[in-house]
């Protein structure tokens, strides 16, 4: 009986090892503080530059 479990209990073992493998595709990767930091600015700059170019007022500036 003993052996039968031990053979039992590797071959369980084995298996759920190999459905974890499986499984781990959930889980969104990982990004750092520093990659989020130059991601949001890459955004702000893109953001920027989407704007339409504004055009200078014709309203003269006072040279004192």
């Amino acid at each position: 009986m003993n052996r039968k479990k031990k053979i039992n209990q590797t071959l369980k073992s084995k298996a759920k090892k190999a459905n974890k493998k499986l499984l781990t595709g959930n889980k969104p990767q990982y990004i750092s503080k520093a990659e989020r930091a130059l991601l949001a600015e890459a955004a702000v700059e893109a953001a920027v530059e989407a704007l339409p170019p504004t055009e200078p007022s014709n309203i003269p500036m006072k040279d004192d």
